[in-house]
C-alpha cells in the first residue's frame, strides 16, 4: 500500500465505487471484525457576525492483527451562515492511510461516504431484522439519503412498490419520478396513517424533532427503520413504537445521542438492558434476530466512523484494482 499514489476522488467517482451490493457485503465483514473508533471530536468554532460552525473529526484504524490495514478519518464542518451565501453549509471529506506506515492513500468525498454507507447499514441490519417476504417499501423523507433507500433495500430483499411521503409534496413528487425512471413502482402518499399500516418496511430519514410515525399504526411483522435523527431533540417515532418493538441499534452511542431512545430512557420507558442487539452482534450472528413473522423490529443509527472506514477502504482498493 506504501507505493500507491494520493488518489482523489470526487462525488461521482466515489458513488460508481459504492454500488450497494458490494458495499453492504463490506459492511457485513466490517461489523463482524471490528476496528478501533476512538470518541468522535466535536469543537465549536467562533465565527463572528455569524452562527458559531463546527468541527466533526471521526477517526477509526485497524488493529494491528489485520493484514491490510487502514487509518482513516472523515472531516466534517458545519457551517450555519452559509445558508445566507447560498451555498451548502456541510462540507465532509475523507482522508485514508496506510494503516501500518501512516502514509496517505486517498481524499475521498465525505460526504458520498456518508450518505450511501448510513443506507447500506440500514439495508444490512434489514437484512436481519426485515421479514424476507417484505415487499412494500414506505421511505419517509425525500433528501439525498432518502432517495438512496430504495436502491439499498432492493440489495436485500425483493421491494415491488416504493411509496413516499414527505411534508414537501413537491420533493416527494420528484423523487417518485426519478424512482420511477429507474423502473421501480413508486407512489406520492399523503395519508401517512395508512401508509404505515400497509407497509412491510417504514425507512425514516428526517429532521423532524417531533414523532411522526406512531406505535398504534405499525402491523405485526413491520420493520422500522430511524436513519435521521441524531440528537437528543430529534424524534421519528414515538415511545409507543418503542415499546411495541424489538429494538436494536447500530452502536451504543445511539442510547445516548438519538432522541429516539434518549427520551423513552429519560421517561423510564426503556433502558439499556431492553435493546436485543447491535449491528456487529448480528453481523458475528452472536445473538438471534428476528423471531417470527409477527415481530414488529425496530432500527436506530445514529453512524459509526468503522462504517465511514470500510466504504473508503472499498472506494480505495477498487480503485486501485481498476488502475
Amino acid at each position: 500500500m506504501t507505493d500507491a499514489p494520493i488518489r482523489i476522488l470526487d462525488a461521482q467517482a466515489t458513488a460508481a465505487l459504492l454500488p450497494f451490493g458490494a458495499l453492504i457485503d463490506t459492511l457485513r465483514r466490517s461489523f463482524a471484525e471490528g476496528c478501533v473508533v476512538p470518541v468522535r471530536h466535536h469543537h465549536t468554532v467562533a465565527n463572528d457576525g455569524e452562527p458559531d460552525a463546527t468541527l466533526l473529526l471521526m477517526p477509526a484504524w485497524h488493529d494491528a492483527q489485520r493484514p491490510a490495514r487502514y487509518l482513516g478519518f472523515k472531516i466534517v464542518t458545519v457551517f450555519p451562515g452559509n445558508t445566507a451565501r447560498g451555498i451548502a453549509g456541510l462540507t465532509s471529506t475523507y482522508i485514508l492511510y496506510d494503516g501500518r506506515t501512516g502514509t496517505q492513500l486517498a481524499l475521498i468525498d465525505g460526504n458520498t461516504i456518508t450518505a450511501r454507507r448510513t443506507v447500506a447499514a440500514s439495508a444490512l441490519a434489514a437484512d436481519y431484522l426485515a421479514r424476507k417476504d417484505a415487499k412494500r417499501l414506505l421511505v419517509i423523507g425525500a433528501g439525498r439519503v432518502a432517495s438512496l433507500i430504495p436502491d439499498a433495500y432492493r440489495a436485500v430483499r425483493q421491494i415491488e412498490h416504493v411509496d413516499i411521503w414527505d411534508i414537501d409534496a413537491g420533493n416527494a413528487a420528484r423523487l417518485a419520478d426519478s424512482l420511477a425512471q429507474q423502473g421501480l413502482r413508486t407512489s406520492v402518499v399523503s395519508d401517512l396513517e395508512a401508509s404505515v399500516r400497509a407497509a412491510d418496511v417504514v425507512s425514516a430519514a428526517t429532521l423532524a424533532t417531533q414523532p411522526i410515525i406512531r406505535g398504534e399504526w405499525l402491523r405485526p411483522g413491520t420493520h422500522v427503520d430511524l436513519i435521521g435523527g441524531f440528537t437528543p431533540a430529534m424524534r421519528e417515532a414515538d415511545d409507543d413504537a418503542v415499546r411495541r418493538s424489538s429494538v436494536y441499534i447500530d452502536t451504543h452511542e445511539a442510547l445516548h445521542e438519538a432522541g429516539d431512545l434518549v427520551q423513552p430512557v429519560k421517561a423510564d420507558l426503556f433502558s439499556e438492558a431492553m435493546v436485543r442487539a447491535t449491528l456487529d452482534e448480528l453481523c458475528r450472528r452472536d445473538v438471534t434476530a428476528r423471531t417470527s413473522n409477527e415481530e414488529i423490529t425496530l432500527y436506530k443509527a445514529v453512524g459509526t466512523a468503522l462504517a465511514d472506514l470500510a466504504a473508503a477502504t472499498m472506494v480505495y482498493e477498487t480503485a486501485s484494482a481498476n488502475s
